[in-house]
């Protein structure tokens, strides 16, 4: 039996908020998990920016990179070298 005293659309309108609810929790924790990895990002750029010996590193990091990959691939430009 129903309760007089409620209307007769409340329990349709309950149901409603709570599924709501849950979507709003749901999408403030992907929110919060999104400004974490935000912040995280933003510290390791900072980070990156203020230690010169780390972004010299990169650099020469990327130096060899591109000599391996162009010793792997071949460069038209390059001399051939003697083996001999």
């Amino acid at each position: 039996m129903t309760d007089s005293t409620s209307p007769p659309g409340l329990a349709h309108t309950t149901d409603d908020s709570l599924e709501l609810n849950e979507f709003l929790e749901r999408m403030i924790e992907d929110m919060e998990n999104i400004s974490v990895h935000l912040t995280w990002m933003a510290y390791d750029m900072v980070v990156l920016r203020t230690d010169p010996a780390l972004w010299s590193s990169l650099l020469q990091l990327k130096e060899a990179r591109l000599l391996c990959s162009l010793a792997v691939r071949g460069d038209p430009q390059q001399e051939p070298r003697n083996s001999t």
